[in-house]
């Protein structure tokens, strides 16, 4: 199970999330996946195929992601990604989808591994970057927001 510490500009919350890949296939996982916001004690999302957001209530969720390598080592990749959100009614739908590069820098320095991505959100045609050192994750876009992220 992957656990994080996260902080955003945004809510301006601690909050600790968890994920679980479960493979049903060799190209295929299900995510389990919960977060709990530290301001008010509750969930802010709880997911396996469905989505539970206190501020939407109940979600179907489709993601996917397919990564290419650029370089023959692997370390700087091409990756498509997106993701789409719709109401229990299937009225309202939310559609994401993002191209970006990343690039992974082994031992930048004695036992520091970087990841640097630089990416742009298709449909809200918003650029963003990433920067992951280990542990910890600075992610910004171009209209402000920005989070931080510490893996557990």
């Amino acid at each position: 199970m992957e656990t994080s510490i996260r902080y955003g500009g945004d809510s301006r919350a601690l909050k600790f999330h968890a994920k679980e890949n479960l493979p049903i296939d060799s190209n295929t996982n299900l995510q389990v996946h919960g977060e709990l916001d530290t301001k008010n004690g509750a969930p802010t999302s709880l997911g396996v195929g469905l989505q539970y957001d206190r501020k939407e209530k109940l979600r179907y969720s489709v993601r996917g992601k397919k990564s290419f390598p650029v370089t023959p080592n692997g370390l700087l990749r091409f990756n498509i990604k997106g993701r789409c959100d719709v109401d229990k009614e299937f009225k309202e739908r939310k559609s994401r989808g993002a191209a970006e590069f990343t690039w992974g820098i082994l031992n930048f320095q004695k036992d520091q591994d970087i990841r640097l991505k630089v990416g742009y959100e298709v449909f809200d045609k918003v650029p963003y970057l990433q920067v992951r050192e280990n542990n910890w994750t600075l992610n910004v876009d171009v209209n402000g927001r920005w989070n931080v992220r510490y893996d557990l």
